[in-house]
């Protein structure tokens, strides 16, 4: 009777290993293209929504209460500027505060919202020289949000100078 030949003991099948998790990329609001709206190419990136957006000036060298900034965006008060994230996001941060170059003494109130109106952060009111607030917004979830600035003292705060300085996203 033959001797059965010993079997070798079945070889594991490899798990693979999934790639490490993208490093998180910065993204400055100063440098952010605008989109349209059904771009022909998808961004890889945020983007300022031009259609839903009023009038910004990306810029470098904002001063706030004296203190100087690299770079970052100023609007007018009222301001609204809607950002696409257009793709996964943790956080927006910035300082925001009333520019060197405004000539209103009335004060202004910033906020940032999910575009479905959902409060995600909101300032104190600030006048031309109390010093800026940082800002700091998890973005989790989010998809698009909207940076606001409001005339807190009606006609006399119109038309005021606010900056958005150092402002960038982190996804």
């Amino acid at each position: 009777m033959p001797t059965p030949a010993p079997s070798l003991p079945p070889t594991p099948t490899p798990v693979p290993v999934p790639p490490p998790d993208p490093a998180p990329t910065g993204f400055w609001l100063d440098e952010l293209p605008f989109g349209h709206g059904g771009n022909r190419v998808p961004p890889t990136g945020p983007t300022v929504e031009r259609r839903q957006s009023d009038w910004l000036w990306q810029r470098s060298g904002l001063r706030l209460a004296g203190a100087s900034y690299d770079r970052g965006i100023t609007v007018h008060a009222p301001s609204t500027v809607t950002i696409d994230l257009n793709r996964s996001c943790s956080a927006f941060d910035a300082v925001a505060g009333v520019d060197d170059l405004a000539f209103s003494p009335g004060a202004v109130s910033f906020a940032v919202t999910g575009t479905d109106g959902r409060p995600l952060w909101h300032s104190p009111a600030l006048r031309g020289a109390d010093a800026p607030v940082p800002v700091h917004v998890p973005l989790a979830g989010v998809r698009s949000i909207r940076l606001v600035v409001t005339p807190v003292d009606g006609f006399r705060s119109a038309g005021n100078l606010a900056d958005w300085a150092d402002a960038r996203f982190t996804c």
